[in-house]
């Protein structure tokens, strides 16, 4: 992403000109690519599937376009979700580090104030730097890039409403659908986001002033996440599960319970098991009410910001997919073959709007997959190596299958431990919290999993990817080279640990 910002400062984006776009006032049709001369892929949606996949498709020498309604691409990752998001973790830590760590290093800091407005706009300057990267890219790759919302007329023919104003119409002989995911409202409708003081993750990444008061309803990677950033702030932050343990679907347990004890102890505080039943506004707070998940007496918390994230959904809006008959499970997501062709021919669909976890790294495989399912008939995408990443401090990763699945599975395993607290680099970093977590099949010693709570856990994971894409053993990655002093020698320490005995611990 870094790059993307970079070729965006050297670069003007790349803008359709005006001639090709204008409509007529009198709002005649005319479409970029004709009947007798269509694109051969048009991608409907530019978020880190559909402009991944565009751009797929344009190396393979396919003529393609892709159409993007918001005026910006990345979608919500780039946008509204993942970039912002960790602009404000790392920020939130540097600020919460120069109030609470410096001292012991030797660093005496003294007058350290926090700048919100400043704060945010660096988020912001970060995000339009690399939404301007991918318009960079399309333009590099050939890929026309169409301004509008998209909805099927038919298998072949796309009507776009353009944001400049008037319609168009394309044609394509085949179209891949990546138009990702909204937030989930709260179930039942009985908690009313208005982006101010009830929120969802959009809203808590523009909060115009710190609350006193804030409480998180849902306890996944995005809750502890935003959570995180407000906490190190000065907010008094309240995680409210419904479930027993944190991190949401994946998580290893052992990791969740010593992931919230780490997160209590930088002030978070939790409630499990436990039910909103409403949130109303009243006399400038927000009052929830709660009761315990399995029904119980009813509690009240108050708070100035309440943060509702309990997951997300399909997008299919203004697609008009009746039209083209595209079949849709009970989830509201488009049904799709291990090819990605949905019940329609030559539609594919990829990303948070199918099925599998909605993660921006996942559907950017697949778009690579289905723009060469297209060109050549083949493609891939191992899912049992996607790894998962909670990006607060210290960051929580993993990969593939964790204990409680094998063991409601009945498959024997074994596993192999070290913690950061000895592990060279991390004490003489002074940031020990955590451990790598290795799990092995236990009669052919094959990695089936990896979980890592510690420094860095989101860069160290692609280890572990690596390793289960090419089925390597515990002892192919303890027998590796890894340098000295590195966080990644925890890894190699654990995968020694799971097939003989760790040194250092």
């Amino acid at each position: 992403m870094l790059h993307l910002q970079k070729i965006a400062q050297r670069e003007t984006p790349r803008r359709l000109s005006q001639s090709a776009i204008r409509i007529s006032q009198s709002r005649t049709r005319r479409g970029f690519a004709t009947a007798s001369e269509p694109y051969e892929v048009i991608v409907i949606g530019g978020g880190p599937g559909g402009y991944v996949a565009a751009i797929k498709a344009a190396q393979l020498g396919l003529k393609t376009a892709c159409i993007e309604k918001r005026g910006a691409l990345g979608g919500t990752c780039l946008n509204v979700g993942c970039i912002p998001s960790k602009a404000m973790l790392n920020n939130s830590h540097m600020y919460h580090q120069a109030q609470h760590d410096m001292q012991r290093r030797g660093i005496d800091v003294s007058g350290v104030s926090l700048n919100l407005s400043t704060m945010l706009k660096a988020k912001d300057d970060a995000v339009t730097g690399l939404t301007k990267g991918v318009e960079f890219l399309f333009k590099q790759n050939k890929v026309d890039y169409i301004k509008g919302s998209a909805s099927f007329v038919s298998p072949t023919t796309i009507s776009v409403a353009l944001n400049d104003g008037g319609e168009t119409q394309v044609e394509t002989k085949n179209v891949i659908i990546a138009t990702g995911s909204e937030v989930a409202p709260f179930p039942g409708g009985g908690i009313v986001i208005d982006e101010e003081q009830i929120v969802s993750s959009t809203g808590a990444l523009s909060l115009q002033k710190v609350p006193e008061k804030m409480v998180v309803i849902g306890g996944g990677v995005i809750g502890l996440e935003l959570g995180s950033v407000w906490s190190r702030l000065g907010a008094d932050v309240t995680v409210v599960e419904f479930l027993g343990g944190i991190g949401g679907v994946g998580i290893d347990e052992e990791i969740a319970k010593q992931f919230q004890r780490n997160l209590t102890k930088q002030g978070l505080k939790f409630k499990l098991n436990t039910k909103v039943l409403s949130a109303e506004k009243e006399n400038g707070k927000v009052v929830l009410k709660t009761e315990a998940a399995k029904g119980g007496k009813e509690e009240t918390l108050d708070a100035d910001v309440v943060l509702v994230s309990v997951g997300r959904r399909p997008y299919v809006t203004g697609l008009n997919i009746e039209a083209v008959g595209l079949e849709m499970d009970n989830k509201g997501r488009i049904v799709i073959d291990d090819q990605f062709n949905t019940s329609v021919k030559n539609v594919k669909c990829i990303g948070d709007v199918t099925f599998g976890p909605m993660l921006a790294h996942k559907a950017e495989e697949e778009g690579i997959a289905a723009a060469e399912y297209i060109k050549s008939g083949h493609g891939h995408v191992n899912y049992n190596a996607i790894p998962a990443v909670v990006y607060t401090h210290p960051e929580v990763a993993w990969v593939g299958k964790n204990e409680q699945e094998l063991k409601a599975a009945g498959v024997q395993y074994s596993i192999g431990k070290f913690n950061f607290t000895a592990n060279s680099r991390a004490k003489t970093n002074l940031d020990t919290d955590g451990f790598v977590k290795i799990i092995t099949e236990k009669e052919t010693d094959r990695i089936i999993g990896v979980h890592i709570m510690g420094p860095n856990a989101g860069e160290m994971i692609s280890e572990g990817v690596l390793a289960m894409e090419y089925g390597a053993s515990a002892e192919d990655v303890a027998r590796t080279s890894h340098a000295h002093p590195t966080l990644s020698e925890a890894f190699k320490e654990a995968a020694m640990a799971a097939y003989s005995k760790a040194i250092h611990q």
